[in-house]
């Protein structure tokens, strides 16, 4: 694939994975300069629903594990009542760049979007990923509860 074209060199039976969108990862990086001060916010994250919006929002930072940036922008596009997201991208204050989400973001995000694609920094190059990859032989509850009916 051509990188010209926002693609990175990845092959994958999904054709979307791989793209890279790099609106996103500015959105998020903008959000990560300007609304990220302190340490009670230091990570900013932004996601695209599958009809083109884009959603930003911050870590709230506390000692008993405040939620991260990715749980915070989930909240942020339910309260705007959208509910499919495409992808999305985290960004640590300070310059950091992308960041890879933690596992317990790894697990929500499968659990809410299975399909969502995240990007991530993979030895400093950007690429975009399938959640599943993020989390391989994973536990994915909605398989495992009982039919209701």
């Amino acid at each position: 694939m051509d990188n010209r074209e926002g693609r990175d060199d990845v092959n994958n039976a999904d054709p979307h994975i791989g793209t890279l969108d790099h609106e996103l990862v500015e959105a998020a990086a903008q959000v990560a300069s300007t609304a990220c001060r302190g340490d009670d916010h230091t990570m900013a994250a932004a996601a695209r629903t599958r009809d083109g919006l884009i959603f930003t929002a911050v870590n709230v930072y506390h000692f008993t594990g405040g939620p991260c940036a990715e749980l915070v922008v989930i909240g942020t596009a339910a309260a705007q009542g959208t509910s499919a997201l495409d992808t999305i991208v985290a960004v640590g204050d300070r310059g950091r760049g992308v960041v890879s989400p933690c596992g317990r973001c790894r697990q929500v995000l499968l659990d809410y979007y299975p399909k969502v694609k995240v990007i991530v920094s993979d030895g400093g190059r950007l690429r975009t990923v399938a959640i599943g990859e993020l989390l391989p032989a994973s536990y994915v509850w909605a398989d495992n509860q009982g039919d209701e009916g």
